[in-house]
């Protein structure tokens, strides 16, 4: 009792405050066409099942050939005003019941809105009489036939259309792939700009088909009577969505000048950093701190930063950026990113670090890690290296920055003096050492690739048991050569110790003496 005593409380409540239920309206439609709209019924009806009831009454009256519009009359039988039928027997059939409750929903009086509905049920019952003449029929047929024949021509003709601009474009394509291109890297290929532009065209072909085919549907149907309230539906769906695409391009310019405007600064700031460090590689600006080998990586990575940036500033202006689609992409991004992303940074610091370490430069001769080669690429990831059988080494930068690096190449680029490279020959106590250095010096004065910018000479490194070790050092013209220069210098070696009758060899003694001959070689000079 208590609950039902807060429910009969709580609807008076809402009925002294006007939140009582209310009906919504409902149309009256003969043939598809809205007649009239009933926002309150009389009696206990709502206006669904009177507006049902009555088309279905309507549409059945309409075509019996005998039927008149001048037939639905209104008659008063208080306190209802209703509208009706005269049928052929002059009596009246009721319809439409019209109560002061309609017409104070209305906002007019009951006699007044039940003559609304009659003329509005007799205009709907003449029009549908116009439409549905035999004249109406045969012109409608003959606009359907001419629409049809000049969608007809028109297909052919953007069928031809479409074929020039496949070969036009075909042509265009493959004269611009060239220029797409960033230093001599070629960005896309000939076939794959003209595959683009291909399905490009091909996109925009069936797209522009398909639009026309969906506008000629309604025009079609509204040349026919029984369809167009399909048409006039059909047509009022396109509207709709013509709206809201024109709202939507419309509230998408705001964002797209700031878009706009960001990349506008952001390609200046990119123009600004490659004249900036161009200038620097080519030394028309000049750091005490900043060498110019640094001006290409150092550009890159600003580069990369302004784009960032940019990217930064003008995603929350990106259509989309805040829907689910742009938080799934990122939050798989992150997870990759967290997967891999430890090896990638160490090698990507360890790049940074011989970079700016000076370490070594693209086209340097260098060993590393037991790797002798000229260095063919130094990346971010790793640096290559060709060796002389032109093999191509690739060694993570993480294991090059945790190695001792030899660089052949670097005395000549930074201090300008030649490397040295050194070979040591053993030769036995009986041959005088004053010998031995002229024979190596005279060796290395007939090697070509030895330069003479600083003089070879020999070093005594060691007094073994049966022998002593020479170590001949020399300089190297060109430090690519450093391996055919060792060659010929060895080489060399061995002819001039030929000709002077001295074997390269460690002999072995077992000295007693008991009167033999010492191997001591006699002191000269």
């Amino acid at each position: 009792m208590a609950v039902r005593r807060c429910l009969a409380l709580l609807l008076a409540a809402l009925l002294l405050l006007g939140f009582a239920p209310t009906a919504s309206a409902a149309w009256v439609t003969l043939d598809g066409q809205k007649v009239v709209e009933i926002k309150q019924a009389a009696g206990a009806q709502s206006p669904e099942e009177v507006a049902k009831r009555i088309s279905a009454h309507l549409n059945r009256l309409v075509r019996n050939p005998r039927f008149r519009a001048d037939q639905v009359v209104v008659r008063e039988e208080p306190p209802y005003s209703m509208v009706g039928l005269l049928n052929f027997e002059g009596k009246f059939i009721p319809g439409l019941a019209v109560d002061e409750r309609a017409a104070k929903a209305a906002g007019t009086t009951r006699e007044v809105l039940a003559m609304r509905y009659r003329d509005a049920v007799r205009k709907a019952v003449q029009a549908y009489d116009d439409r549905n003449r035999l004249r109406n029929w045969i012109v409608g047929t003959l606009l359907a036939l001419a629409v049809l024949a000049v969608y007809v021509v028109w297909l052919r003709w953007q069928r031809r259309t479409h074929t020039r601009l496949k070969r036009w474009l075909s042509g265009r394509s493959v004269e611009l792939a060239p220029k797409l291109k960033i230093g001599q890297q070629t960005l896309v290929t000939p076939e794959q700009t003209r595959a683009f532009s291909h399905f490009t065209l091909t996109v925009l072909h069936w797209g522009l088909l398909l639009t026309v085919s969906w506008l000629l549907i309604p025009l079609l149907l509204s040349f026919f009577p029984p369809t167009q309230g399909i048409a006039e539906g059909l047509r009022g769906q396109i509207l709709s969505l013509a709206i809201r695409l024109v709202k939507a391009c419309l509230g998408l310019v705001p964002n797209l000048l700031w878009i706009a405007m960001i990349a506008v600064v952001t390609a200046l700031m990119l123009r600004v950093s490659n004249w900036l460090f161009a200038a620097l590689r080519r030394g028309q600006i000049s750091l005490s701190w900043f060498y110019r080998e640094w001006a290409i990586p150092t550009r890159r990575i600003a580069n990369i930063l302004i784009v960032l940036v940019g990217v930064v500033f003008a995603f929350p202006y990106i259509p989309g950026s805040d829907s689910k689609v742009f938080q799934g992409a990122g939050l798989l991004f992150g997870v990759l990113a967290a997967l891999g992303s430890s090896a990638v940074a160490t090698n990507i610091i360890s790049g940074l670090m011989l970079i700016y370490t000076r370490a070594f430069l693209e086209g340097d001769r260098v060993e590393i890690n037991g790797v002798v080669g000229v260095v063919q690429e130094r990346a971010l990831l790793v640096t290559r290296v060709r060796t002389p059988r032109n093999e191509l080494v690739s060694i993570p930068n993480a294991a090059v920055i945790a190695s001792s690096v030899v660089n052949f190449s670097f005395s000549r680029r930074e201090i300008r003096k030649p490397v040295a490279l050194s070979t040591t020959i053993t030769i036995g106590y009986d041959v005088p050492w004053r010998q031995v250095h002229a024979l190596l010096l005279a060796a290395a004065d007939s090697v070509q690739g030895i330069s003479d910018e600083v003089a070879p000479f020999v070093l005594q490194t060691s007094l073994n048991d049966f022998h002593i070790s020479y170590e001949l050092t020399a300089s190297v013209r060109d430090a690519k050569k450093y391996r055919e220069t060792l060659s010929d210098l060895l080489a060399a070696i061995q002819d001039q110790f030929a000709a002077a009758k001295v074997e390269i060899l460690s002999p072995g003694y077992h000295a007693i003496r008991n009167g033999n001959a010492s191997t001591l070689p006699p002191i000269t000079g």
